[in-house]
């Protein structure tokens, strides 16, 4: 998609450029001077156990509000207009129950795990804890691949630059930096730049959501979400927009995002004791709420700008049909690259860039911990000295950053990115939240019933769009049996279509077709979790724990 060919040029000039490397360059030096404070493997992993509650909050928040988090939020703004807003609300609702009850978050530090698997194994023995800890890296690990791809996006779409060669260049050497500090600095280095990145990044957003009312007019943009999006646009459980089955996905996805993600959780095991856990979630479900409504709100603006720009309508919102989502996540950073000045726009774009290192360093410690400690450390009798584990966590870093880097460009999205990491995160958080919820508040949970829920879990991988197609001799009897079928005009059939009734395109004689429809993420994620729930209690009922000093 050459933009300049349709007389779209980007507002970012070589002085941005200069304010982007230079902020990245100091971003690096201070991560890495930050190495002095890193003496053990606590301190390169939760660290030390010494959060306090604002600390705590920034850097959960500066984590959560990562680049990542502004793409695929501007995504589901852009393509569900004002609706998109209950997940945010669902969000902040869910974090501050959580913060009140202590719900999770507060038996764990009281336990003063590192991570979930440490828990499974304290609970249901180290076979668990070696299951859990490798579907939980492989969750994680698949959950961040498409991290870079949408780095690369909305590098594309903010700079102007549009050639294959340019974006694979600045990823891997944005990569190599955020490798650079996280592995010398670890947890003590993630938290002191999540800080930074949480403040500059906060400035940046309401700076821009300023500008967007300013220069589209709020009218405006309330009227044309209205005229091209109907009811749907506003009311999230209308039937064609996001519905109910995905209203009430998404506050279970608001328990995960707080209380089961590992990344959110590992907040918790750093703070320093129960009362500050609970003190940073009540606080955190206000950075939650915001680190969402933003996003959606700048997606909602560059939808309402493209609609208004025919040029550009023709490439994001085509007349008969939904644009592929990689073109969507665009949308954002393409509106950006207009409404920004220069100057402004290369201090926007370093503190996207470095929220986005920001995350990458949280999820990079955080999927290597858990390799080092809860899938390799448990198989040495004796344990692993702190500076092995150290090594270990260190190596396994780079081996996922090598992977996010060719996952991401190699694998084909399919899906709103919002919709791909909830449902690759649900292939963990489903069985986790039968082990978490049933393990710490039911007695009579059992190890047989932990295996069932974590491999029922593994059932969540059939919600990615992709998977669907290539397994669709296997899902597509069971599509017709639900009802996950419809009838499209001719006109829309392609030759990726697949046909309920297979027949040559050139043959086709009717004016409708049968075709088979995606199951949505949100159903699959539904019917897994109820799963999960089912097999937990009738394994730990069927099959219960005859070493009874096992349970609390």
């Amino acid at each position: 998609m050459d933009l300049n060919a349709i007389g779209i040029n980007t507002n970012f000039s070589t002085v941005d450029w200069c304010i982007v490397i230079g902020y990245l360059i100091a971003v690096v030096a201070l991560g890495v001077y930050i190495r002095r404070y890193v003496s053990n493997v606590t301190d390169f992993m939760v660290a030390g156990r010494g959060l306090k509650t604002f600390l705590a909050v920034a850097t959960m928040i500066g984590t959560e509000l990562g680049l990542v988090t502004v793409m695929y939020s501007a995504q589901k703004g852009f393509t569900g207009g004002f609706a998109a807003f209950h997940i945010a609300f669902a969000a902040a609702i869910v974090t501050l129950v959580v913060g009140l009850t202590g719900f999770i978050v507060v038996p764990l530090r009281r336990m003063e795990v590192m991570t979930i698997p440490e828990f499974y194994e304290k609970r249901f023995g180290r076979g668990v804890r070696i299951l859990g800890g490798t579907i939980l890296a492989f969750s994680g690990i698949l959950n961040m691949g498409m991290f870079l791809k949408a780095g690369s996006l909305f590098v594309m779409g903010i700079t102007g630059l549009t050639q294959d060669m340019h974006l694979k260049v600045v990823m891997t050497v944005l990569l190599a930096m955020v490798l650079l500090y996280t592995t010398l600095g670890g947890m003590v280095s993630v938290v002191v730049l999540d800080y930074v990145q949480f403040v500059i990044i906060s400035f940046s957003l309401l700076a821009t959501s300023l500008l967007s009312i300013r220069y589209l007019g709020w009218d405006t943009i309330v009227s044309t979400v209205s005229s091209l999006k109907g009811e749907a646009g506003f009311n999230p459980f209308h039937e064609e927009g996001f519905g109910v089955s995905y209203v009430v996905w998404m506050f279970f996805l608001g328990l995960v995002s707080c209380a089961v993600w590992q990344t959110s959780v590992i907040r918790a095991c750093s703070a320093k004791d129960t009362a500050t856990v609970k003190r940073i979630y009540t606080w955190a479900s206000i950075g939650f709420l915001i680190r969402f409504l933003l996003p959606y709100f700048f997606g909602i603006c560059a939808f309402v700008y493209i609609a208004r720009h025919e040029a550009l309508r023709a490439i994001f919102i085509p007349e008969g049909g939904q644009a592929d989502p990689q073109v969507t996540l665009m949308a954002m950073p393409v509106f950006l690259s207009q409404l920004l000045p220069a100057g402004l726009i290369g201090i926007v774009c370093a503190g996207m860039l470095a929220a986005f290192m920001s995350t990458h360093d949280s999820y990079l410690l955080c999927w290597s911990s858990v390799l080092t400690q809860d899938v390799v450390a448990p198989w040495f009798k004796k344990g692993l000295s702190s500076k092995s584990r150290l090594l270990l966590t260190r190596i396994f870093i780079v081996g996922i950053g090598i992977f996010i880097l060719v996952w991401g460009l190699w694998y084909p999205l399919g899906q709103d990115l919002w919709d791909y990491m909830a449902i690759s995160g649900a292939i963990y958080f489903s069985g986790a939240i039968g082990l978490l919820v049933f393990g710490l508040y039911w007695r009579r949970a059992s190890k047989v019933g932990a295996y069932a829920a974590l491999i029922c879990g593994f059932l969540s991988i059939f919600g990615l769009t992709p998977v669907q197609t290539w397994l669709g001799f296997l899902l597509n009897p069971i599509k017709l049996y639900f009802g996950f079928s419809r009838e499209i005009p001719i006109e829309e059939v392609t030759e990726k279509t697949v046909l309920v009734h297979p027949v040559p395109i050139g043959q086709l004689t009717d004016k409708t077709v049968l075709v088979y429809e995606t199951i949505g993420s949100e159903i699959i994620g539904l019917t897994v979790i109820g799963l999960v729930v089912v097999l937990m209690v009738i394994g730990s009922l069927v099959f219960p724990d005859r070493d009874k000093s096992s349970k609390k």
